[in-house]
């Protein structure tokens, strides 16, 4: 049976000689693992090798009981090629295909996600500020993925957040903000600046803060998603030595 897709190529390594094995990002059917026979030669079907972050319009087939389908077209729609010129920006969107393809299952569909997904290249590659759009889309995707953190009040005692709080908290455990109160009961806190706090509260924020504080932000989200993985994701040393 042929299934027909929209598709962002997360991961893409070589099978043999003349072959692919590839890791798509879809929207109708999630995550998915093919292998595109042939993509290396010259006059392949999907006109030459599968590049990572391509995106377009996919064929493929499920074989029964197989761990991989089959790709029989590839119809490219957008290569993002400026991202090779700017090595932040190439480090955020592999920083971001690797979380996508940690954090959601096989065949497991997040429309919205991958709507996400697609808008984030599509901003990073126009050279926006790739450090807020990362930070944006990470927090989109602990949404789709139902682990969206509490940042409009204490998750604890859940009192609203104000710009009034002293001091203000992170706990991973609690997925969310802890304020002075009740922040002695979580050993795992880090404490938050005032700017960090605020543009956590509003995302519209983000947009236009410093670099300083983005990189706090950041920093704070990569222990996250560090907590939630059980390890480090690999390319999280990337963001954060810049």
């Amino acid at each position: 049976m042929l299934t027909k897709d929209v598709a962002i190529c997360i991961r893409a390594v070589d099978y043999s000689e003349t072959s692919q094995i590839v890791t798509f990002f879809t929207k109708a059917n999630g995550k998915i693992g093919a292998i595109a026979k042939g993509s290396k030669r010259p006059k392949s079907a999907f006109d030459g090798p599968l590049e990572v972050f391509s995106h377009g319009k996919i064929v493929f087939s499920d074989s029964a009981g197989a761990k991989l389908a089959t790709l029989t077209e590839f119809e490219q729609q957008s290569a993002f090629t400026n991202l090779a010129n700017d090595l932040f920006a190439m480090n955020s969107v592999s920083f971001a295909a690797e979380l996508v393809d940690k954090l959601t299952n096989e065949c497991d569909p997040h429309p919205q996600l991958f709507d996400s997904f697609l808008q984030f290249l599509q901003n990073t590659n126009e050279r926006h500020n790739a450090m807020a759009l990362l930070i944006l889309f990470q927090l989109s995707l602990l949404k789709e993925i139902g682990l969206q953190p509490v940042l409009n009040a204490c998750a604890n005692c859940k009192r609203s957040f104000n710009s009034d709080w002293s001091q203000c908290y992170f706990s991973n455990s609690m997925n969310g903000l802890i304020c002075r109160d009740c922040e002695n009961s979580f050993p795992d806190k880090i404490r938050l600046t005032k700017d960090v706090a605020a543009c956590l509260n509003n995302l519209k924020l983000i947009a236009d803060t410093n670099e300083k504080t983005l990189m706090e932000i950041e920093k704070v989200l990569i222990h996250h998603f560090t907590e939630i993985l059980h390890r480090p994701p690999k390319m999280a040393k990337h963001i954060l030595k810049n």
